[in-house]
Order: structure tokens, then sequence, then C-alpha cells
């Protein structure tokens, strides 16, 4: 498996029955396809649709319908598509139990940082601001370090926050941290590597659970 596929394996395991979760684009919209049997959860997509699975198979796409990153799309039983308002009704409302979102940056306090680069065109923030105070918990799926080898797990963050304190649990291809009012602590870590090689590779503080585990697909 490589980095991103670990991640959205990952990500798929947070979910629990009868949720609510909200995938973002990259990463945590991979995860559809990994959800565990026996679970059973209704993913919605940001652009509008609700209760829908993992991508069709090859020539079977529909093209009226796609995920947050404009992926194709299947609906399962009892699922809807819908504008754009009624879905934010459904975010703003409080009805989303997960959201699972990209970062570029996540740091010990929870902040997180996902769509200003300086001195990059972004046409916004787009809907990440609603879902980040929206949602009852907020997952951050991200590689944990940059291509550079620097950490993108920070004691603080250095781009401009999306939102400040909403962050419950980071997921990486290295490592899984559960973030509360005390800080960051670990959690998992990916097979191979140890609590040394995670800590080499994070800039930020935490601590480590008693039963850290060796994270499963």
């Amino acid at each position: 498996m490589n980095s991103r596929e670990i991640i959205a394996r990952r990500i798929a395991q947070e979910f629990n029955d009868g949720e609510v979760v909200n995938l973002g684009f990259g990463m945590p919209t991979m995860a559809a396809n990994y959800i565990p049997n026996g679970i059973n959860v209704i993913l919605q997509t940001e652009n509008g649709g609700l209760r829908f699975g993992g991508a069709p198979k090859a020539g079977e796409q529909n093209p009226d319908l796609g995920n947050a990153g404009g992926e194709p799309i299947t609906m399962l039983p009892g699922g809807s598509a819908f504008d754009l308002a009624f879905s934010f009704c459904i975010i703003r409302g409080g009805h989303v139990d997960a959201t699972v979102l990209g970062a570029l940056e996540v740091d010990q306090n929870g902040n997180i940082a996902n769509w200003k680069i300086p001195g990059k065109f972004v046409p916004g923030m787009g809907g990440g601001m609603d879902l980040l105070v929206g949602a009852k918990k907020v997952v951050a799926a991200l590689a944990h370090t940059d291509k550079a080898g620097n950490s993108k797990v920070l004691k603080s963050c250095t781009l401009p926050l999306s939102a400040a304190g909403v962050v419950k649990r980071i997921i990486t291809d290295k490592a899984v941290f559960n973030v509360s009012s005390k800080g960051l602590e670990l959690i998992e870590i990916a097979p191979g590597l140890t609590e040394a090689d995670v800590k080499a590779a994070t800039e930020a503080d935490y601590q480590v659970a008693t039963n850290v585990k060796t994270m499963t697909f």
C-alpha cells in the first residue's frame, strides 16, 4: 500500500453504525471504498448527496453523481442527491456526526490549516469552514511530512487557519493521534515503524498512550 491508501483505509475505521459522515475530497473520499463489512454509515458529500457508497466499476459511472472531488460515486438504496443549499442545511444544522478533511498542517492545539498557501491563488475556503465548526467530530487526514521530510504535525500551525481547536483525531501515514485539551496522545503507529520513528518525524509535543497499538487494515 502507498501512503494514501494507508491513510484512506485507516480513515474507514473511524466510522460507526448509523453515523452521518462527511468526506472531504482527496484521501477522505477514498475511504468510502474501504468501509468494514457490517458497518453501515450514511455518507454525506458537501456538493449535495446523502447515503452514497464507493466508486463504481468502470463503465458504470453516472455523470450526474460525484463526490466532493468530482469523482464518480454510487448511490445506495435510500440515497438522494440535492442542491448545495440543502446540503449546507445539513452541515450547519449540526446533523453531521463526523467530518474527515485533508489538511496542509495540524497542530497540538487542534488547529487545522487546509485551504491557503501564501503566494498561491485559491478561490476561497469553500465549505471546509462550515464543516469544521458544524460537525460533532473533526478528523484530519494528511501525510505526516512534506516532500522535504518536514513535519506537518506541528507545535503551532504556520499557515492561515481554517478553524481553531476543532480537530479531535489526526490520521497520517505514520501514526494516529487523539487530540484533547491536554494536547496530543499517540494511540497507533504504522506497521514497520517505532515510536522513535514517529518522534523523529513529529514537531509537535505528544504523550504516548499506555496501550499504543499498531495500525491495522
